[in-house]
């Protein structure tokens, strides 16, 4: 119902009806340089337009690319398996189903646009040999291959022309906005952190947020290689600059839980803050052209404002202030990294300079869920197993459409946490698409003689279709729509009517996206409560990893992913209230992580006292017990919990024997955050 309701209000702008009368006229030139090249199914070269558009011409051009680089794959797996196993159904439909969930696997696995090459070369290949089977007295699976990869590089090659001749969009600039966007965000959650003492966690969501953007626009990124916009080629810096922003976010978070302790205990001191805060964004501010010699630089009044601080502060507040003020100072030199880096690439320079240790990998450091890519695969491959087996064994002739579609329909939405909703919404689309296919092949088509015809009785439908693709709550209906009526039609040069055929299609593409339907209900569908839970465990583990990595780039290359992790946790819609708190909490615990690392690092130095060193291995230690007991749930043991303090307390009154003053100050700073942000225990609660 509230989808019928969006349709009765959907309004086109100018920018929708261009962008599908664009498409159209890439759909119909595909058709017509299919007719002309006498290509066994020409549908498919207009059906690979609708597709592969986007309103963005980068976008367009790399999802073109990616298509073709996967039918190829595809259309050689098929050519390789179908002759030497198609004698034997049972391994024959074994072997594919592997392919298509090894694929699919790998696919969802690579959170980058390129995963797309990997889903299509799975299912790509699936349906290659369906077609090749239905019409195996009359063409070779070569011949069939070839024509694919021929209609689809066919399709790809008038896309990519139209959309970067004809009013084409890019996406550099819109690029530029999200991260202008996004840096603002930072400076006035970073105003609101000193000045206007937000209500505890709620700096969280608004960080959490900032961390999904990153996340969207790292993907976006991808695609400015393959277009000619202001941003064009530099993926990899504004990947970097992204990188860079997340240590942003978590200096930040870090820099709040220290104001948050602070006004815990007394909120005298913060007749300083305001004062601190102009002096940071004057000197912010006055760096419009940002050098390298700036990243290591701090406003002139840095120091004179936190004696002041120091002041105006009670003792049991000394050790926080020290965090405080090692925080701000961390945050000032990312933010200058940010500057610079934003700075080059506006200037056109792709160099990032050798004074910022880079987080850009070869392979980016992103969340990625390994059991539930199994799961996808398998859901998968069942359905190609259940679909084909339907179709051997009944000698449906529409068979085929059944079987190529469930491959298609349970890879293309997998990446979801339930995917059932979405693929409902495929069938209802193939219901829509079977009722227009009826109405044009019984009351249009055996009126339509000329290429000009077939292309304005088509015009309405495709136009009107198309115009809902920008819009997502609508995309889901009309894609799944438009590309079921286009292969349903079955365009070709010569053309014979047969609605019983045409039928017995529509059937079988409603049927094929069921049988998907309920493979994924069964093995891959979870709730997002229970996707939350997953990722929540992966963050602890990745937490109990980080008591023993160096600080250096690997550690803020791992930092990054947790990061990631948590820009995709704050997509999951959970109702529960323990959970929502656990997610909020998952940022200040990833925040503090740091404070692991140096653990081990102050354990190292040659200065440190021997029974310093062996206290500090037996906290580790016991981190390393919680963190895995909170792998398996959400709160940790209380007896667990009380062993943490116990030894946190301990380590702490051991300093107060002979040990190096810098030592002291690092390890006194780090239990603090320890205690307060990782396990969330207040100073009060400490000292009681």
């Amino acid at each position: 119902m509230l989808l019928y309701k969006q349709l009765l209000a959907f309004r086109p702008s100018k920018m929708d009806f261009i962008f599908a009368v664009k498409t159209f006229i890439a759909g119909m030139l595909a058709l017509y340089l299919a007719f002309c090249l006498d290509l066994t199914y020409p549908m498919w070269a207009i059906g690979t337009v609708m597709i592969i558009v986007n309103p963005y011409s980068g976008m367009v051009s790399s999802k073109a690319i990616y298509r073709l680089l996967g039918t190829a794959a595809g259309a050689v797996v098929a050519t390789l398996i179908t002759p030497h196993l198609i004698n034997t159904p049972f391994l024959f439909m074994s072997v594919l189903a592997a392919w298509v969930g090894f694929c699919l696997y790998i696919s969802l696995l690579d959170r980058t646009p390129r995963s797309y090459v990997f889903m299509l070369a799975g299912y790509t290949t699936a349906m290659i040999v369906c077609n090749s089977i239905n019409s195996i007295e009359t063409v070779s699976v070569f011949d069939m291959a070839l024509g694919r990869v021929l209609e689809i590089s066919l399709a790809v090659v008038c896309t990519a022309v139209v959309f970067a001749t004809i009013f084409p969009v890019h996406l550099g600039p819109a690029i530029q906005q999200r991260v202008d966007k996004t840096l603002n965000d930072t400076r006035q959650i970073f105003q609101k952190i000193l000045t206007e003492h937000i209500a505890d966690n709620n700096y969280t969501q608004l960080l959490g947020a900032i961390t999904s953007d990153i996340a969207d626009i790292h993907a976006l990124a991808a695609h400015l290689a393959y277009e000619k916009g202001e941003l064009q080629g530099m993926t990899k810096p504004i990947q970097e600059l992204l990188h860079q922003v997340t240590m942003i976010v978590s200096n930040l978070t870090a820099t709040a839980e220290r104001i948050r302790q602070l006004n815990a205990i007394d909120a005298h001191y913060q007749q300083g803050v305001l004062t601190l805060h102009q002096h940071i964004r004057a000197f912010i501010q006055s760096k419009i052209d940002v050098q390298e010699s700036d990243l290591t630089a701090l406003p002139a009044e840095f120091e004179q404002d936190f004696q002041h601080l120091h002041q105006l502060a009670r003792p049991e507040q000394q050790i926080i202030l020290d965090g405080l003020k090692m925080d701000i100072r961390h945050l000032i030199q990312n933010v200058f990294t940010v500057k610079l880096i934003w700075q080059l690439i506006q200037r056109g320079d792709k160099h990032i300079p050798e004074s910022i240790a880079t987080l850009t990998t070869s392979y980016p450091s992103l969340h990625r869920d390994h059991g539930m890519a199994l799961r996808g695969a398998l859901a998968a491959m069942v359905a190609i197993l259940v679909s084909f087996s339907l179709w051997v064994y009944s000698g449906w002739s529409a068979g085929y459409m059944m079987a190529q579609l469930a491959a298609v329909s349970a890879c293309i939405l997998t990446a979801m946490d339930n995917p059932v909703p979405a693929l409902k919404l495929f069938i209802r689309g193939s219901i829509y698409a079977g009722i227009l296919t009826v109405i044009y092949i019984l009351g249009i088509m055996p009126e339509v003689k000329e290429f000009w015809q077939l292309g304005l009785v088509l015009a309405p439908v495709l136009i009107f279709f198309v115009m809902l693709y920008p819009h997502p709550p609508l995309a889901g209906l009309a894609l799944p729509t438009m590309v079921t009526f286009i292969m349903s039609l079955n365009l070709q040069n010569r053309y014979i009517i047969d609605p019983v055929k045409s039928f017995e299609g529509c059937l079988g593409s409603v049927a094929g996206p069921i049988i998907a339907v309920l493979a994924v209900y069964f093995i891959r569908a979870i709730s997002p409560e229970q996707s939350a839970s997953r990722i929540l465990s992966l963050h602890y583990k990745a937490m109990r990893e980080a008591l023993y990595l160096p600080y250096g780039v690997e550690f803020r290359i791992h930092l990054r992913s947790m990061l990631d992790r948590i820009g995709v946790l704050n997509t999951k819609l959970v109702q529960s209230a323990e959970l929502k708190q656990a997610m909020n909490l998952a940022l200040i615990e990833t925040s503090a992580i740091v404070d692991l690392s140096r653990l081990d690092e102050l354990a190292n130095r040659a200065e440190t006292p021997t029974e310093l060193k062996t206290a500090i291995g037996e906290l580790q230690s016991i981190l390393d017990d919680a963190f895995r007991n909170q792998e398996k749930q959400l709160h940790l043991a209380e007896n667990i919990l009380a062993q943490v303090t116990q030894q946190i307390t301990r380590l702490e009154q051991q300093l107060q024997q002979e040990t190096p003053a810098d030592i002291e100050q690092r390890l006194r700073i780090s239990l603090n955050n320890i205690r307060s942000s990782i396990f969330h225990i207040s100073t009060t609660q400490a000292g009681a």
